[in-house]
């Protein structure tokens, strides 16, 4: 039986960097103060937010092109605006080299991402895309409660 992708590789990683670029602009959109010290009772700040994201994407498909599992940490906390968007733009050119190095009939073996999900890889690179779409939903919530406007969700 012959089969026919949906979705190309090429296209999936041009999907994944247009929500990159989307948080990178909920980023921007928060001042200094409000990125780290507003948020919803029980909900973390955005800055916390973006750290965790932070610490996902790139290590974790670091971790799956090296075939290496490491546990989750988020070691590395940064504590000013500039330093997370400098991380963001530094993560978001390391994610297209790992990219380039994932082979399309591996997307399908099992990775245990962070020695805690034993999923198909592309389960894996569609949970990274799903958590930072939900975290930076969770953003837009904070960014209305301040009264500042979102970008446009759909601005990728």
């Amino acid at each position: 039986m012959n089969t026919v992708a949906i979705i190309s590789k090429e296209e999936l990683l041009k999907h994944w960097l247009g929500h990159r670029n989307l948080t990178r602009k909920t980023i921007e959109k928060f001042t200094e103060e409000d990125l780290f010290t507003f948020s919803i009772p029980g909900m973390r700040t955005f800055g916390e937010l973006a750290n965790e994201l932070i610490s996902i994407a790139v290590p974790g498909l670091t971790g799956i092109v090296n075939r290496q599992v490491t546990g989750y940490s988020e070691a590395n906390k940064y504590e000013t605006k500039a330093a997370i968007l400098e991380v963001w733009d530094q993560h978001t050119e390391e994610l297209k080299q790992l990219w380039a190095q994932l082979k399309e009939e591996d997307f399908h073996q099992t990775f245990n991402l962070f020695g805690e999900y034993e999923f198909p890889i592309i389960e894996n690179v569609l949970y990274f895309i799903d958590n930072e779409v939900h975290h930076r939903a969770q953003g837009f919530v904070y960014l209305r409660a301040l009264g500042i406007v979102p970008p446009f969700f759909w601005d990728r």
